[in-house]
This record gives C-alpha cells, structure tokens and sequence, in this order.
C-alpha cells in the first residue's frame, strides 16, 4: 500500500499536469478562432472559383477547344499521395487517423498505380510513415511553422510542373477538413489532374465572351485554382488541429480533476486508518499498563 508522502507527491504531480492541460486548452481555443476565421473566408472564394473553372472548362471541352494541360487526364501509372498533418502531438486522434488512411491508401491502390510516391507537410506525420516504414518522396518543412499563401502557391507550382513533365499521373491530398471545434474529418481529393463538373452540372446554359481569350483565362485560373487548394487544405488542417488540441486537453483536464479526487479519497482513507492504528495501539499499551 503506498504511503501517504506517495500519494500526496502523487496528487500534487497530478494537479501540475491538470495546470499544464487547462492552459494548453486556452491556448488552443485562442488559435482555434483565429484559424476558424482563416477558413471561414478562404472556402467562399475557393468554391466560387471551383465553379468559375468548372464553367469555362465544360464550355471549352464541349466545343473541343484546346483546354489547360493540368485538366486532361492520362492512365495513371504513377501517383503521389500528400500527406498533411501537423508539427505538434497532443492533439487526440488529428495526426493518426491522417496516418491510417494513409497506410489505407497504399494498400488499396497497390494494384492500381505501378508506383505511388508520399510526400508530407508536418512532423507528426513524417514520423509515423518513417516508422512504418513508408518509403517518401518529400518533407516538406517549415510550412506550419509561418503557415502563408506562398507558401501554398510554391508547393501547388511543384506538383504543377511534377505532372506537366510527365513525373507523376495523378497527385492526392490527404488532409482534416474542419467541421467544428470537435468534429473533424478525414478526407482525401484529387489534387491532379484537376477534377471539374460536366457541363449541365456546371450551371453554363449559356456561354459568354471571354476578353481575354477562354485559353489565357485558363491559363490564368487552373493554377490560381490549385494555389487554393492547397491553401484551403492547409488552412482546414490548421483549424483541425487547434479544435482537436482543445478537445484533447478538455478531455485530459477533466481525467485529471477525475484522478485528483480518487486520490485524495485515497489518501483520507490511508489516513484515517494510520490514525485508526495509532489509536489502537495507544489504547493497547494503556490496557497493558493496568
């Protein structure tokens, strides 16, 4: 049975982690505003721009003109899959669901590509496929650390030149996509070749006069379209990472204030039966005195 030193040490290591966890939680729910409010303005223009290209795509392949290079498919003999995570753990579940759907991803499409390189943003993730033995192509470093959109527009014109030079046929993305403060999930979009709506699905009933030329205007938006891409991905998974943060530490606090109270009535009852004991032992030696 431990003594009571034990456990009160115990109770106090304990209440300095409960400490640790409940600023981790302020911390976390500071940035989550920040980042929540990055994405929230960021998707409206991402959609918007998605179904801008969507419509002069359709039009240009429903005339057969010459469309962008980046959206005509191929056979896709090689793939690379972008894994996006994050720096930092403490974080729940964030960085190895990423991770699983990774490893999902390689084992359901061995068949389907000859080779599929792995390319990551983020530590966590680098890590764990180190770990696992995933043989990767590209650490992209840094990125977290002062998260911009030049950085996200130097990685889409890497994966852009990737593909128009031939090195790789398909390119995914596997990130978190923010829900709320506590839901996330996983998903996995084509990054290359870039995926548009047909026709009737793209809302172009009618055409219109291009000024500049529909190929200029192609040119202009498929790699505009890939920048924000992959910055909305790197913004969802910022926002992802601070909600699941928050979450993690609420949860840690709460096990630990859980913990705190087992202890101490732990710790009362060891003390009430040391008290218990010395007084029997006094009113034996006081009977023995008779």
């Amino acid at each position: 049975m431990p003594s009571l030193r034990d456990i009160r040490r115990r109770i106090g290591s304990v209440k300095s982690t409960q400490q640790i966890t409940k600023a981790m939680k302020m911390v976390a729910a500071a940035k989550l505003r920040r980042a929540q409010e990055a994405i929230t303005r960021a998707r409206p223009y991402a959609v918007l721009l998605e179904q801008t290209l969507s419509r002069v795509a359709s039009r240009a392949r429903a005339e057969e003109a010459a469309a962008h290079p980046l959206l005509s498919p191929r056979p896709a003999r090689v793939a690379e899959l972008v894994v996006i995570t994050s720096d930092r753990g403490l974080a729940g579940g964030f960085n190895s669901n990423v991770v699983r759907r990774a490893q999902r991803f390689l084992v359901e499409n061995a068949g389907t590509y000859e080779r599929v390189f792995v390319s990551t943003i983020g530590r966590k993730g680098r890590d764990s496929l180190k770990a696992r033995r995933v043989a990767m192509r590209k650490d992209f470093t840094g990125v977290h650390a002062r998260l911009s959109y030049e950085k996200a527009h130097e990685i889409a014109a890497e994966y852009a030149e990737r593909y128009l030079a031939g090195e790789v046929d398909a390119v995914f993305l596997l990130f978190n996509e923010f829900k709320s403060a506590i839901s996330q999930t996983v998903r996995l979009k084509q990054f290359l070749p870039v995926e548009t709506a047909p026709l009737s699905e793209a809302g172009a009933s009618a055409d219109f006069l291009y000024e500049p030329a529909r190929a200029e205007l192609l040119a202009d938006l498929v790699p505009r379209h890939l920048d924000v891409q992959v910055w909305r991905a790197l913004l969802d998974s910022a926002a992802s990472e601070h909600g699941a943060r928050m979450t993690a530490m609420e949860a840690a606090t709460k096990n630990a204030a859980e913990m705190i109270a087992a202890l101490s009535l732990q710790y009362n009852r060891a003390r009430q039966a040391y008290i218990t004991k010395e007084l029997m032992e006094i009113v034996s030696g006081a009977e023995a005195l008779k």
